[in-house]
C-alpha cells in the first residue's frame, strides 16, 4: 500500500527581523550577511508563544485539507522538533490537546533539520502497519529565536521560526512515497548543538553565564559534511529508483541558507528553475522547512498528479535524509 501526502499546511509568525536588525545585533554590515547567507529576512514569534502555538495553524491547514472524515481516522500525531515547549511531556501531546484531537499515538522527533524526513519515514510505517488508522498528521516546527545568541553572526543571520503539516494517507499504485534514505553520523554530534539543558551539563546560572544555553555552530564542518551527504543520498534515491537528475520536476531541499543551496545545486548540475526556495525570505526553519518550502512551492505552481518531487535534508547529528515522492 503506497503512502503519499494527502494535504499541506504551513505557517510563519508576523514578525520579520531584517537584515539591518541582524546588523544592528552583530555589528556586521547588512551586505556581509546578505552576501554570505542569501538570507534577506526571518520571521520571528512573539515572546510568550510556543513551538505548539506554531503549529496549531500549520496543522489545522492540513486538516482542512482533507476533510472531516479523515480527522476523525486520524491515526498518530508525529512532531519534528528540537525545540520543543518543555522538556516533557511531548509537544505533540500538547498540540494534540489543542487540536482537540481524540485519544491517538503523539510523539516527538529530534533530528534537528532533518526531523521532518525523520518523521515521514516514521509515518509511513505507522500507515503501512495499519495498526493505529490509515493517516498520520505529520508536523515540523521550531522557533530557534528563542535559542539564538544574537550577537553570533554565524548563527542569528541563518535561523527563523515557523510550522510546516502533512496528512500522510494511503494513494494508488505508482503514487506517494517512492524512496527514503536516512543517516546519522555521530561523530560529527559536536558540530552544532546546545551544551546546556540535558543531563550532561544543567543548565543553572553557570551555564547561562557562559552562554552554553544558546545554540552553537561549526558552520565550515557543516557545510562540509552538508554538501557530501546531500550528493551521496541524491544519488541513492534516484539509483533506487531508476531516475536520472533530469527524471525529476521539482526538488525540495531543507533551506540552511542560500548560498550553501546554490552551491549544492551547481556542483550537482541541477537546473535551478526546479528548486524552490524560501531561505531568502523565512531562513533556515529547521524542521519546519521542508514542509515549509513545499507547501510554498506548491502555492506558487500546484503540483500535478505524477510530478516527482526529491525532498533532501541536513541537521545536526550530523543527520541527513532524502526521499523521492510521486505527487498524487
Amino acid at each position: 500500500m503506497p503512502v503519499g501526502v494527502l494535504s499541506i499546511g504551513s505557517y510563519t509568525p508576523d514578525k520579520v527581523v531584517d537584515n539591518q536588525q541582524i546588523s544592528t545585533w552583530t555589528g556586521m554590515p547588512e551586505s556581509w550577511v546578505t552576501e554570505r547567507t542569501g538570507v534577506l529576512q526571518r520571521r520571528y514569534a512573539e515572546p510568550g508563544t510556543t513551538t505548539s502555538d506554531l503549529a496549531v495553524p500549520a496543522a489545522r491547514e492540513a486538516l482542512d485539507g482533507v476533510g472531516p472524515e479523515v480527522r476523525a481516522r486520524l491515526g498518530a500525531l508525529v512532531v519534528a522538533t528540537s525545540t520543543p515547549d518543555v522538556p516533557q511531556p511531548s509537544t505533540a501531546a500538547i498540540l494534540q490537546h489543542k487540536l482537540g484531537l481524540s485519544a491517538l499515538p503523539a510523539f516527538d522527533i529530534n533530528a534537528v533539520c532533518s526531523g521532518f524526513l525523520y518523521g515521514l519515514s516514521v509515518a509511513e510505517g505507522l500507515v503501512r502497519a495499519g495498526r493505529h488508522g490509515e493517516h498520520v498528521l505529520l508536523v515540523g516546527a521550531d522557533m530557534f529565536s528563542t535559542i539564538m545568541d544574537r550577537s553570533d553572526r554565524r548563527t542569528v543571520s541563518l535561523f527563523g521560526d515557523g510550522a510546516g503539516a502533512v496528512v500522510l494517507g494511503p494513494v494508488p499504485e505508482g503514487y506517494g512515497l517512492q524512496s527514503v534514505h536516512l543517516v546519522t553520523d555521530g561523530e560529527f554530534h559536536h558540530y552544532v548543538g546546545v551544551e546546556a539543558g540535558g543531563t550532561r551539563t544543567p543548565l543553572d546560572a553557570r551555564a547561562r553565564e557562559a552562554g552554553e544555553h544558546f545554540f552553537r555552530m561549526d558552520g565550515r564542518a557543516v557545510r562540509d559534511y552538508a554538501l557530501s551527504v546531500l550528493a551521496k543520498l541524491t544519488a541513492v534515491t534516484l539509483d533506487e529508483c531508476g531516475l536520472a537528475l533530469e527524471d525529476i520536476d521539482r526538488f525540495v531541499f531543507h533551506q540552511a541558507n542560500t548560498r550553501l543551496l546554490e552551491t549544492f545545486v551547481a556542483d550537482a548540475g541541477i537546473d535551478p528553475e526546479r528548486v524552490a526556495y524560501t531561505a531568502p525570505q523565512l531562513g533556515n526553519t529547521v524542521a519546519a522547512s521542508v514542509p515549509l518550502t513545499l507547501h510554498a512551492a506548491h502555492r506558487e505552481r500546484p503540483l500535478r498528479r505524477g510530478e516527482r518531487v526529491l525532498l533532501a535534508s541536513v541537521g545536526g547529528g550530523m543527520t541527513a535524509g532524502a526521499a523521492l515522492l510521486t505527487w498524487y
